[in-house]
């Protein structure tokens, strides 16, 4: 790796629950690099990212922003392929152009396709903007996951390229995608008996140490777990 790639600290801009910012904390582990976290708490307030500072940084006031040294970068893939190219050691992209086509095809099934249409601001949109009830809400969420879910199991279930992981027996880009997808099916009541090449692999993955660092339970804004009386 070249001086220039070095340079400069790492920080994450990142908000514990976040499923986008969820996806760069594990490819910072997946890769060994030493980063820093910066809170970023979307709900305290009204939401820390509409405040004049981060909106500098992100004009989208949304989570995750890298920023590196003096660089900065924004959208979780385009973060997620910077640190590919700028730190090549432990790749998260398979070596062959077929391979990582069909990486970056299933992480933008979920990151473009999925999650778009569950994140917070069109959930708090229903919520503030058309009064939608609670369970209507939780409902639309479970519709979008169990359509895109169906659709990537079709693609990893008895395919000779998925292995351990999505696609082969190392963990990629399109892991660092579909865990964090996961987290969220499971947090809306998702069956997700329904999908088991896919828990298979949320299961292996979890296994991993840089999987589990970067759970939203593990982040340093996780709220403390309070035990039972």
């Amino acid at each position: 790796m070249g001086g220039v790639a070095l340079n400069g600290t790492l920080t994450l801009y990142s908000y514990w629950r976040s499923s986008a910012a969820y996806r760069v904390r594990i490819g910072l582990q997946l890769k060994r690099l030493p980063h820093e976290i910066a809170a970023v708490h979307l709900l305290r307030d009204g939401g820390e990212q509409h405040g004049e500072a981060y909106q500098a940084l992100n004009p989208q006031e949304l989570v995750p922003t890298l920023k590196h040294g003096q660089r900065v970068i924004r959208q979780s893939l385009a973060i997620l392929e910077y640190l590919e190219e700028t730190f090549p050691d432990q790749p998260i992209m398979p070596a062959t152009a077929r391979d990582r086509a069909r990486v970056r095809a299933i992480s933008q099934m979920v990151a473009c396709d999925i999650h778009p249409l569950n994140n917070l601001r069109i959930l708090q949109f229903f919520e503030n903007g058309w009064n939608v009830p609670q369970p209507e809400r939780e409902a639309w969420v479970r519709r979008w996951i169990q359509l895109g879910f169906a659709a990537v199991e079709s693609l990893l279930a008895d395919n000779p390229s998925t292995g351990e992981f999505c696609e082969g027996d190392l963990p990629s880009m399109a892991d660092c995608c579909l865990i964090p997808q996961v987290y969220n099916a499971r947090r809306f009541g998702v069956d997700m008996s329904e999908y088991p090449t896919i828990e298979r692999i949320d299961r292996r993955c979890l296994e991993m140490p840089e999987f589990d660092l970067a759970r939203p339970e593990n982040q340093p804004d996780a709220p403390p777990v309070t035990a039972p009386a």
